[in-house]
């Protein structure tokens, strides 16, 4: 539900127009430096308003530690941390209550929970809560500073020219999605384990619960499936596992290798665009026009690496503590 990660557990709450977004994180390890000015560059890269193509909306962003940070350092109680919601326009919202928005989670929420659901700005399912998920990366990242995480886009619209791709969603007024691929250097050999809980498996997992994401695929992926056997098996080199290619993406039988971790994700178009589109209204019992107002992303794919990276890290960060290679006081 809300909680993910079995020694280094995350649990995330609060609405997009609430009076704030936050987290607890269990099991961090006690006796780690902590500062406001360490999150804030992965906070400003996911950020809306701060590049084109993305949302007006854009808040401050400022972690507030409630508990467990004394004198600057983790205890080992449960870590806190809120984030305020300011820039809200929640009238927006209000206008079209009687219209679920086309691929956004307003029918399915409205149906799960009775009418109950803060639908504002998306409520509970909405982008806001990945400012959760970016400030647990940055602590996961800290406590495996041996380990490099990368994401970037690759394509946006089918575009490898990145700005074309915005251009022709700009042409169209509509939105546009993209693929974006984040890879991890410096893990040892045997994290995960066989079956339900591969390091595909997890992190397939977490990477779901970013809205907006709708497909995975490690290594070669997809690609795969037009290859010979002895074009995907990545021949070994040498004595700790490293492999001429890396066709796998850094798994094998759903335990790290040692090579660098690789996989992609697709980002679907944004949801929310103001072209036309024809959806069904509930209090007039029949599908009619409908455009989506407000302040959204022109391509939310934009705002992802920086997430990915996170959701990445907070995974790798567990399984390490699973293996015993992070201690529970640094």
């Amino acid at each position: 539900m809300n909680s993910f990660g079995r020694i280094f557990r995350i649990h995330i709450f609060g609405e997009s127009h609430g009076d704030c977004v936050g987290l607890v994180i269990d099991g961090c390890p006690a006796g780690l430096p902590l500062t406001v000015e360490e999150f804030l560059p992965d906070l400003e890269r996911r950020k809306g308003g701060v590049q084109k193509g993305t949302t007006p909306r854009k808040e401050d962003d400022i972690p507030i530690f409630k508990t467990g940070l004394f004198n600057g350092k983790t205890t080992g109680a449960p870590l806190t941390i809120l984030f305020e919601n300011k820039n809200t326009r929640s009238g927006d919202y209000e206008k079209q209550r009687s219209v679920p928005r086309p691929g956004h989670a307003d029918f399915t929420a409205h149906a799960k929970y009775g009418g109950y659901e803060d639908f504002r700005g998306g409520g509970h399912f909405s982008g806001r809560l990945t400012v959760c998920l970016v400030a647990a990366g940055v602590i996961a990242r800290k406590l495996m500073q041996a380990v490099d995480i990368r994401a970037e886009i690759l394509e946006i619209g089918g575009e490898k020219d990145l700005e074309a791709g915005l251009q022709k969603a700009i042409d169209q007024k509509d939105s546009i999605g993209g693929i974006v691929e984040c890879r991890a250097s410096g893990l040892p050999v045997g994290l995960g384990e066989h079956f339900f809980d591969s390091v595909e498996s997890v992190l397939s997992h977490a990477v779901f619960s970013i809205p907006a994401i709708k497909g995975i695929e490690f290594g070669a992926g997809f690609a795969a499936a037009g290859m010979f056997g002895t074009e995907h098996n990545d021949a070994m080199i040498d004595a700790a596992g490293k492999t001429a290619t890396n066709h796998a993406g850094g798994v094998v039988g759903g335990i790290t290798n040692g090579n660098e971790l690789v996989f992609r994700v697709v980002v679907k178009p944004t949801s929310s665009t103001p072209k036309e589109q024809q959806t069904w209204n509930w209090d007039h019992n029949q599908v009619e026009p409908f455009s989506v107002k407000g302040r959204h992303d022109l391509c939310i794919a934009l705002r992802v690496p920086v997430v990915l990276e996170s959701v990445t890290a907070l995974v790798l960060a567990d399984l390490m503590m699973l293996e015993q290679k992070i201690n529970k006081i640094l």
